[in-house]
């Protein structure tokens, strides 16, 4: 699972993939309706691979809350994270992650992870099976080193650059006249 172009703007709903950058920009895609628009150096943009819970011991990434989801819950949560009372998303994510911080972790933020999650497995963006294999691989084989091929540097070849006007003695008289004129009018 690989949420690096997974990212959250500030101010705007929802979650954003990210496509293409530009000079000073970053094109995104919303994962729920598709639409693509810029987001600017302004614009406060996490990537949901970089976010964390805090928990009593190290932070989790997020990442594995929402493997622990999957794993406790499964693809469908079985509530709706906009209409559940404070009291019942702490009583849910006590089931996936009973050693969070109750000091750092408020209400919004279970009811984020949760719709986070809903929004992203239903796009089907999650996808579980990939690092598991990815780690099997991994344990089984140990890295194979490819010998490198070095190509030859290419030879660089500099052109000689030629005046636009050639210059004759006419020019040349004409320029010395025009640079005598401007230092007589200072």
């Amino acid at each position: 699972m690989n949420l690096e172009k997974i990212v959250a703007i500030s101010g705007k709903p929802g979650l954003f993939k990210i496509c293409s950058r530009g000079a000073g920009n970053l094109i995104v895609e919303s994962i729920a309706d598709g639409k693509r628009f810029p987001t600017f150096a302004h614009d406060k943009i996490s990537s949901l691979e970089e976010i964390c819970i805090y928990t009593t011991g190290e932070d989790r990434p997020l990442k594995d809350v929402f493997v622990s989801i999957h794993e406790k819950l499964g693809d469908d949560i079985g509530f709706d994270p906009k209409k559940a009372t404070p009291l019942e998303l702490r009583e849910k994510f006590l089931q996936i992650l009973p050693d969070y911080d109750e000091d750092a972790v408020y209400p919004s933020d279970m009811k984020k992870v949760f719709q986070w999650y809903t929004l992203l497995n239903s796009n089907g963006v999650l996808d579980y099976s990939s690092d598991d294999k990815k780690e099997e691989d991994n344990e089984e084989k140990p890295a194979e080193e490819k010998p490198v091929e070095k190509k030859p540097a290419a030879k660089k070849t500099t052109a000689v650059k030629k005046p636009a006007v050639k210059e004759t003695a006419n020019t040349k008289a004409a320029g010395a006249a025009k640079r005598t004129k401007a230092s007589s009018k200072v």
